[in-house]
């Protein structure tokens, strides 16, 4: 007897018609749907800007102030986006960002100048990025568990470094990088490294094998270990980058300030998951986008803007961010319903 080959089916079981999209298409539109929403949430908040102070808020030093701004904890949340999308948190950027800081800016760091500075934010930032890649991939810890733990003591080394005190940058070099006239056609230093951290992050995790391995982990883990994929040294990889991004963005805040204080990078890890959020990146992995992650990032830092310049009180301003990151979760929820 002849047997006929069944029709090929989606992953729905049903067989698509001649003329139907392929499924990749959907995904590309709801992205595109979402980064368009992204924009017009961003627009929108110009506007608001724009009309309540006009004068101040569309002034071009105060438009460079908000990029600046952003770039810091922009490159943090690429990282950040990187881990999320394999599954995965990093509750220590922010105390990692502190700790790199303040050992950069020591005064026996300063004495290798401008390159001592940058090399020891930058190996400060990956050693914890090591340790926290280590504990999760080959200790079997917890990522919440081990991150939370480098955060306790990344924040204590850092106070213990300083003393509670304040660490002036005496190098020109490096303070003149914040100054108008470092600007190149009136965009600031940090915010053209924040573009070049975007750009090649965005090509790593769309364009390369790195990029969709991290996917694959974050979509089913055990499904990447059978497809011959290394979960544990790809995971280890992810916290070794989120690190690398800690510590450059030390180093730009480090010009952004001119110090080093154990202080720094408080609640980054808040702000740079909140980013990716509202930036499409799912918290149970598998999915997100660097562009809006970084369409995350200035809309929270263009709200913020917005509301220093209106003497806005900072508990109304952290309501206004729950509520975005409510309303982000929801819509994610939504959209994967329909998937």
């Amino acid at each position: 007897m002849t047997q006929h080959a069944s029709p090929p089916r989606d992953s729905t079981g049903k067989v698509p018609s001649a003329g139907s999209a392929p499924a990749w298409r959907g995904l590309m539109a709801r992205a595109d749907l979402r980064t368009l929403s992204l924009l017009g949430v961003l627009a929108a908040l110009i506007v608001i800007g724009g009309i309540t102070k006009p004068d101040e808020f569309l002034d071009t030093r105060n438009l460079q102030l908000v990029l600046t701004q952003a770039s810091v904890i922009g490159v943090v949340t690429v990282g950040m986006t990187f881990v999320i999308v394999s599954g995965g948190i990093d509750l220590s950027v922010g105390a990692i960002v502190a700790l790199a800081s303040v050992w950069a800016t020591t005064v026996a760091t300063q004495e290798y100048g401008f390159a001592g500075i940058l090399f020891t934010a930058v190996v400060v930032g990956v050693g914890c990025g090591l340790v926290n890649g280590v504990l999760i991939a080959y200790g079997a810890m917890v990522p919440f568990i081990a991150t939370l733990a480098m955060l306790a003591s990344a924040r204590g080394l850092a106070l213990q470094i300083t003393d509670g005190k304040t660490q002036i940058v005496t190098i020109p070099s490096v303070l003149d990088l914040g100054e108008r006239d470092a600007y190149v056609l009136g965009i600031p230093p940090l915010v053209m490294v924040f573009a070049v951290v975007t750009i090649i992050g965005w090509l790593i995790l769309n364009r390369t094998t790195f990029g969709r391995r991290t996917v694959a982990v974050g979509g089913n883990a055990e499904a990447a270990r059978l497809a011959g994929i290394d979960v544990r040294r790809q995971r280890l990889y992810l916290y070794l980058l989120s690190g690398l991004c800690c510590g450059i963005a030390a180093f730009l805040l480090i010009i952004l300030s001119g110090s080093g204080q154990n202080t720094n990078g408080n609640l980054y890890e808040l702000d740079a998951i909140a980013a990716a959020i509202i930036g499409g990146t799912l918290l149970s992995g598998g999915r997100g986008t660097i562009v809006g992650s970084v369409l995350g990032v200035l809309i929270f830092t263009t709200i913020t803007n917005i509301f220093a310049l209106n003497n806005l009180q900072s508990d109304v301003q952290q309501i206004a961010k729950g509520a975005i990151i409510v309303a982000a979760v929801l819509v994610q929820r939504r959209t994967a319903s329909t998937t």
